[in-house]
């Protein structure tokens, strides 16, 4: 989450800061140069993208190479004897519990082997979190792109500002967007469900008081950069934890079936989603508010916009983290074995979305009807001792 926040950040000052330096370059240098900046921020990302170096690549770089000569010394204990290793100890141990417990996958294998075969961006746009995660990214994008096409016309209009002063009011929106490392560091904490959901409510009431500026004073224009900052604080609270919660998804459905996604894993299919998704949004934004400007006024927009705002609220609050109704317990289970236990945390029992395996529901299920036998047999015996006194 802090990670994605970063990226958060990055994206959001792209998104925003556009507007600004074309205004500013284009009111300075003319409009071919606003082309000739363009091309040159190409130009650096396809050096910088050149000079990225894999991981995969630079594992063979930094892990040591040993040679077949060189012997394994092994170390020894005070008798003398050999020794094992304790993260040797470690994988023997585990590698015994795991060929203990049954395979999880024969209780419906036949579902398994149907899921295997679908494509990993089928089978994750199953995903209820995954979908409302997208959701959000839409409606996300589209709530910050919205200013791009009005802002600039509205203040040229109200306040007769030029191009620069066209760009520059959307520093109002940036600089919240700096908060974003902060707010994946609270994701990762506290999850993403409420921050997600206090972004979008938060931004409501400012996004509808923007019908409140009207003329050309400057306490309105005090109280539109204000109001522009704080819409712009919204949605810094949104973007890091769906992105994070991006990731969440795909872990969950890796747990559901491990394996399921082969040996590179769907992070990339997921994130492809995302971006197709946070497009989509930047395509709706600009759309809907400069059709809306048109034809209803600033007014008519602005609540609009605070109504989008809460509809991307309400499914973040149902299905981010998993479902909201979800029974929250622990149950302590037996495996197989009859001598170990293991903790199940059943925060989604009740949640598709995390599987729970069948013998572990059955068990819980039939666990309170095995208590019954057990004290009818403790209860005579004591008879039995009762009737021999």
């Amino acid at each position: 989450g802090e990670t994605l926040g970063w990226v958060g950040t990055s994206m959001g000052v792209g998104f925003l800061l556009a507007p600004l330096l074309g205004g500013v370059v284009y009111e300075k240098a003319g409009y071919y140069a606003v082309y000739y900046m363009a091309f040159a921020l190409i130009a650096i990302d396809i050096i910088l993208r050149l000079a990225l170096v894999e991981k995969k690549i630079a594992v063979q770089w930094t892990e040591p190479e040993r040679s077949c000569d060189d012997p394994i010394i092994q170390p020894r204990d005070s008798s003398g004897s050999v020794t094992l290793d304790t993260g040797d100890e470690e994988k023997r141990m585990a590698a015994d519990l795991s060929a203990r417990r049954p395979d999880l996958s024969a209780t419906n294998g036949h579902a398994t082997r149907r899921a295997s075969r679908l494509p990993p961006v089928l089978t994750l746009l199953t995903s209820r979190r995954l979908l409302t995660a997208l959701w959000g990214c839409v409606v996300q994008g589209s709530l910050m792109t919205a200013f791009d096409s009005v802002v600039p016309l509205f203040v040229q209009d109200t306040f007769g500002w030029n191009s620069t002063g066209a760009g520059l009011i959307f520093l109002a929106v940036t600089i919240p967007s700096f908060i974003s490392p902060f707010l994946g560091y609270l994701s990762d904490t506290y999850g993403p469900r409420w921050l997600t959901v206090f972004g979008f409510l938060f931004a409501i009431p400012f996004w509808i008081l923007l019908r409140l500026v009207t003329h050309d004073t400057l306490s309105q224009k005090v109280l539109f950069c204000a109001l522009l900052a704080l819409i712009g604080v919204g949605l810094a609270f949104v973007l890091p934890p769906l992105m994070a919660e991006i990731t969440y998804a795909v872990e969950a459905k890796e747990r559901e079936r491990p394996g399921r996604f082969g040996k590179t894993g769907a992070y990339a299919s997921a994130y492809g989603l995302f971006i197709a998704a946070f497009a989509t949004g930047t395509l709706i934004g600009p759309v809907w508010s400069g059709y809306v400007r048109d034809d209803a006024g600033w007014g008519t927009m602005s609540w609009t916009l605070g109504l989008f705002s809460f509809a991307g609220a309400v499914p973040c609050a149902l299905w981010t983290g998993g479902n909201l109704y979800g029974r929250k317990s622990e149950e302590v289970i037996e495996d197989s074995g009859g001598d170990k236990e293991m903790r199940v945390a059943a925060s989604t029992i009740n949640d598709p979305e995390v599987a729970i395996p069948e013998n572990t529901r059955s068990l819980e299920k039939t666990r309170p009807e095995e208590s019954a036998p057990a004290r009818a047999q403790d209860d005579s015996a004591d008879e039995i001792k009762q009737t021999r006194k």
